[in-house]
């Protein structure tokens, strides 16, 4: 990976239109980064506890958001090369030109990490700041760094990173011990990484195999990814079941029930047959199963406070 010394921004190539606002949208994943925040406030809602003020609430979030944005932004500075040869990621700011490699770029992302961490331990306490730190070490050490070019495990470890924000929240209500509720759902976001980005994977498994990134269709080709898919929607389905045995209620468990077999029907579909409208379907199956397990999670705790 060739890097220069140059710092921050340089023109963009002809044909590549990418506002101020949506260069910073995409460096920093900031789709991603907002989930991954959500998450955190779901771990925060289902953990019993004294209330917190809303500014720590709100402080939380976004010392999470920032953790994880930084852990973005690092993967694209250090996965320029590959993404160069993606389809899906070659107009990429690192990849273009737009922003080039050196270290006043390293110096802010490694900044707005250590802000996040520190912001989480203002905020709430130690052990919510060491889970914050964990998350975003998991996705931009362990996953980008260690493991994305080397196994296919890279994205069921990687999945350690959502778990670890579900951590984070609940151990702003109870630094002392992890309750059963919040570990459940850090076992439901561990599940849910693999099946939804191994379909994205089914769908770009000719970018994946042009980087020479062993994702898991191009080890083991896309029909048998979606039959791994598919196992892992179901254990994902079991396990989002599982909350309402310790206590979450009749809006959380109808919302489980109801995306669960959504996620379970279209990726039974993609099983059957593997290809790239399949595999995007269920990809944004998997989204919209998550977003409305943590939405329903937060208001039936809510409810129930």
């Amino acid at each position: 990976m060739a890097h220069s010394n140059e710092a921050s921004v340089a023109p963009l190539p002809s044909g590549v239109a990418l506002t101020p606002m949506r260069l910073v949208f995409e460096l920093f994943k900031l789709r991603i980064g907002l989930v991954i925040g959500f998450t955190a406030m779901t771990g925060l809602a289902v953990t019993p506890g004294p209330p917190l003020p809303g500014w720590r609430i709100f402080a939380l979030g976004l010392a999470v958001t920032m953790a994880a944005a930084a852990a973005g932004a690092f993967n694209q500075y250090f996965e320029s090369d590959i993404d160069a040869l993606m389809g899906r990621t070659r107009r990429r700011a690192f990849v273009t030109g737009r922003l080039k490699h050196g270290a006043p770029w390293l110096v802010m992302i490694i900044a707005i990490g250590a802000g996040g961490v520190l912001l989480a331990a203002v905020a709430a306490n130690a052990m919510a700041a060491a889970y914050t730190f964990l998350g975003a070490f998991t996705y931009g050490v362990v996953y980008t760094v260690w493991l994305k070019r080397r196994t296919w495990w890279n994205i069921v470890v990687g999945g350690l990173a959502g778990s670890f924000a579900v951590l984070a929240g609940a151990a702003a209500v109870a630094p002392a011990e992890l309750g059963a509720l919040p570990l459940a759902f850090a076992v439901i976001l561990f599940l849910w990484t693999p099946p939804h980005f191994w379909s994205l994977a089914i769908a770009f498994r000719e970018d994946y195999e042009a980087a020479k990134v062993p994702m898991l269709p191009v080890v083991v080709g896309d029909a048998r990814a979606a039959r791994a898919v598919f196992t892992g929607s179901v254990m994902l389905a079991a396990a989002s079941l599982v909350p309402a045995l310790f206590g979450m209620g009749w809006i959380y468990l109808l919302a489980a029930l109801a995306s669960g077999a959504w996620l379970v029907l279209k990726s039974a579909r993609l099983a059957l047959s593997a290809d790239r409208h399949a595999a995007m379907v269920n990809f944004h199956a998997s989204l919209a199963q998550l977003s409305l397990l943590l939405t329903a999670a937060i208001v039936d705790a809510g409810l129930r406070a």
